[in-house]
């Protein structure tokens, strides 16, 4: 739900060796609640979402305002770009593929042509990129833009991943992975992947433990205000920072890796079609290279296999890697309804060689495309887009104000109060026992949850004990 920062969700007082209360004292007798089996948990999730909220949450902020950022990139990448992007007059047919290469290697003969995309649309250009450039990121590609209809080269700029990411989204989105640290730098975005669904379901627990009059933010001030907006955004949000949660760890260094251990276990690994030319042409399939992209039939006679085989626009065209493999032809639209179907052509022939239809992807291969894609606007576009800054700008407020609790307690140089003494003995071994079990899982497979934990833990038993010794005198003997 959110990173609240706060010791108490309310300004209520606490109960020795239990939660702090949601009521206010009365006059009078009043019977005795009945105790629920949740409510000794409450003060360890209580005091979870604290350290998270002060730990944490400098590192959510930062992936809050970057992934906003990122969000609105699309958009401003059109505008940037847009003459690289768009061609000046759409003309009445478009250029072999062969030609545009050809004049995108006259234009830039350094480097080697790694992918063509012919123009999808009738406004845009088509990208010819080249691999091995100096001065260009290793990882990255030139991207030479050609207008279809007349040869010209209207620019040309480094572009990053598959979603054909230019300059501007490129800074942005390696801010938001490693904040440009490389990957040492991946470790605060996993980090942070790792807590945002602890923390959302910490603050789920704790708002709904709350009596339902204390949860308004209409006619309340001060403090109870701040923590009716900041729990009223957290619950509508939470979902979407689930979402965020697992979908950022499923391409995080240590947690991405056990992912995709377990989806090759099962049997759910992303496929590939394959580039291995067999039969009397292997061996043959690149000797044909002149150095632009073109090997054997040519990447014309290759597109025109393609587009028969059902792979419509757009598409990317990657030439041979050696003297043994085929062209490979995949289609890349990442919008709904997703286009990865691809075909491998052997160069002598012309003939497919292996063909891998996106419905034949196993069931968690899909979910990972469709959720990945998601996470990063492409699956819907500008809806899509408006909704991750949606989430980013909640994230924020969400933060923001859990400090402003914290500070609006009057604990703003303090780090609260411990959990009380002999909570943990209080909790039912039924609710404990499975509880610690799924936490050592977790931990185990996601580090960055596990061992900062461990920390927390750790530093909440030394405050503990600090607390104990001040309230006795120093005296251990005092219970």
């Amino acid at each position: 739900m959110s990173t609240a920062p706060s010791t108490s969700p309310n300004p209520g007082s606490a109960r020795p060796g239990g939660p702090p209360s949601d009521e206010t004292p009365r006059s009078g007798p009043a019977p005795a609640p009945s105790p629920s089996r949740w409510a000794p948990l409450r003060p360890l999730v209580l005091r979870l979402h604290f350290y998270a909220g002060v730990f944490v949450a400098p590192f959510l902020l930062v992936a809050a305002v970057t992934g906003f950022l990122y969000a609105g990139a699309f958009q401003a990448e059109k505008l940037v770009y847009d003459h690289e992007m768009t061609v000046a007059e759409v003309g009445d047919g478009k250029l072999p593929i062969s030609a545009q290469v050809a004049a995108a290697r006259e234009a830039h003969p350094e480097g080697t042509v790694a992918a063509v995309r012919p123009s999808p649309a009738a406004d845009a250009t088509t990208r010819v990129l080249l691999s091995g450039v100096k001065g260009v990121d290793p990882d990255h590609t030139l991207a030479v833009f050609v207008d279809p209809y007349t040869a010209k080269v209207r620019g040309a700029l480094e572009q990053y991943g598959s979603t054909g990411a230019l300059p501007l989204r490129t800074w942005i989105d390696e801010f938001h992975r490693d904040l440009r640290l490389g990957d040492t730098g991946r470790l605060y975005s996993e980090f942070a992947a790792s807590w945002l669904w602890v923390i959302s379901g910490g603050g789920l627990v704790l708002w709904f433990s709350r009596r339902r009059a204390l949860r308004k933010v209409r006619g309340t001030s001060g403090r109870r205000r701040t923590l009716g907006l900041h729990g009223t955004v957290g619950v509508w949000a939470a979902a979407g920072f689930f979402f965020l949660s697992a979908t950022g760890l499923t391409w995080s260094t240590y947690a991405g890796a056990s992912i995709d251990e377990l989806r090759t276990s099962l049997g759910q690994a992303t496929p590939s079609v394959s580039a291995a030319v067999g039969g009397e042409h292997a061996g043959h399939g690149a000797s044909a290279s002149t150095g632009s992209g073109e090997h054997g039939v040519g990447l014309d006679k290759v597109l025109a296999v393609a587009r028969a085989e059902g792979l419509g626009d757009p598409v990317e065209i990657v030439p041979p890697a050696d003297a043994g493999s085929a062209y490979v032809v995949k289609q890349i639209q990442r919008s709904w309804p997703e286009k990865q179907d691809s075909v491998a052509v052997d160069p002598t022939s012309g003939k497919v060689t292996d063909v891998l239809r996106f419905d034949d992807h196993p069931p968690l291969a899909k979910l990972t495309r469709w959720g990945i894609d998601l996470h990063t606007g492409v699956l819907f576009g500008l809806v899509n887009q408006l909704a991750l800054m949606a989430l980013a700008l909640a994230l924020f407020l969400l933060i923001v104000w859990g400090y402003r609790m914290w500070w609006q307690r009057g604990r703003g140089s303090s780090f609260g109060r411990p959990i009380p003494r002999g909570a943990w003995q209080q909790v039912p071994p039924l609710v404990l026992v499975p509880a610690v079990g799924v936490v050592v899982v977790l931990g185990y497979f996601v580090p960055l949850f596990g061992i900062p934990l461990a920390g927390f833990l750790l530093a909440d038993v030394v405050l503990g004990e600090i607390a104990h010794r001040r309230a006795h005198g120093g005296d251990p003997a005092v219970e």
